[in-house]
């Protein structure tokens, strides 16, 4: 990292702060209330990452959830989840009234994925960022000037990989000093952040930190991320401030992980199954 910023200690996150702004839902609900989530990205062998995190959107409580895939032979239908609407990922973009893109997931880094990236940009919605987004942003910086400019909500959520790019440096100094990386990338970007891995650190826009205690190894397996980068759409598209959405999303997500430890199930571990215990545990934190 080119600059060095002093570390202070995060604070824990804890269930009950995190669901404290976790919207009510008044009985004469509607689907319109609770937002509508686009997900886009799913190159070529890679159209599960987007349908994981478009499922994870539905399931953690968006009104509506669409696909847009990069894919030439995308699928016109989910057929585990034919509730999802999919898309060509330019046609996604010009969807009106959407309230969160989440970019990324699956995306590859080609020039159809990085104009992608420019439109969302230059959209209105809150976005979520991952995977191939941030990629794409630590290679051009034109995009990231772009990213600044925008007056909407904007989420970062890498692995150190992606943060060492980010950041123009080695993976081994991420890891080093972890906070002072987290709180780089919030600065440098204007974002809430989120540095995933063992004891996933968020920053706030305004760069508050915190460290999430939830998660297990179990975890470590493919689409984990694409479950989180949807879980969070889903909770901006229900009304919770980026940062707010971030803060639950993270410690849910681990939570659930650690439910399906408890069922003596860390070998294996699916995110299908971490979007099922994430449903559940919701449902049992807003009842308490």
């Amino acid at each position: 990292m080119s600059k060095r910023i002093p570390a202070l200690m995060p604070k824990p996150i804890v269930r009950s702060q995190v669901m404290a702004n976790f919207p009510k839902r008044p009985r004469d609900s509607h689907k319109g209330l609770f937002g509508t989530v686009a997900v886009v990205g799913g190159a070529s062998g890679m159209v599960g990452a987007p349908l994981l995190a478009a499922r994870a959107a539905l399931k953690l409580g968006a009104g509506c959830a669409h696909v847009g895939l990069l894919a030439d032979n995308a699928p016109g239908v989910d057929p585990l989840q034919p509730e999802l609407m999919l898309h060509p990922a330019s046609d996604a973009l010009r969807l009106p009234d959407m309230n969160v893109f989440a970019i990324g997931c699956g995306m590859g880094t080609s020039i159809a994925a990085q104009n992608i990236l420019y439109e969302a940009l230059k959209t209105d919605a809150a976005l979520v960022l991952d995977a191939d987004a941030l990629n794409i942003l630590a290679q051009r910086s034109d995009l990231r000037t772009l990213l600044l400019a925008r007056k909407s909500a904007t989420v970062l959520t890498p692995h150190p990989g992606e943060a060492a790019r980010l950041l123009a440096c080695e993976i081994g100094e991420v890891q080093a000093d972890r906070v002072a990386a987290v709180r780089q990338l919030a600065q440098k970007f204007a974002c809430s952040v989120a540095l995933k891995g063992a004891d996933s650190l968020c920053a706030t826009r305004d760069g508050i930190l915190f460290v999430n205690r939830t998660g297990n190894p179990g975890m470590s397996a493919a689409g984990m991320g694409d479950v989180l980068t949807g879980m969070i759409a889903a909770f901006i598209a229900q009304g919770m401030s980026a940062d707010d959405a971030l803060l639950l999303a993270v410690h849910l997500h681990g939570a659930a992980g650690d439910a399906l430890a408890q069922q003596q199930a860390v070998i294996g571990m699916t995110a299908t199954e971490v979007t099922e215990w994430a449903r559940w545990l919701l449902n049992q934190w807003v009842d308490r």
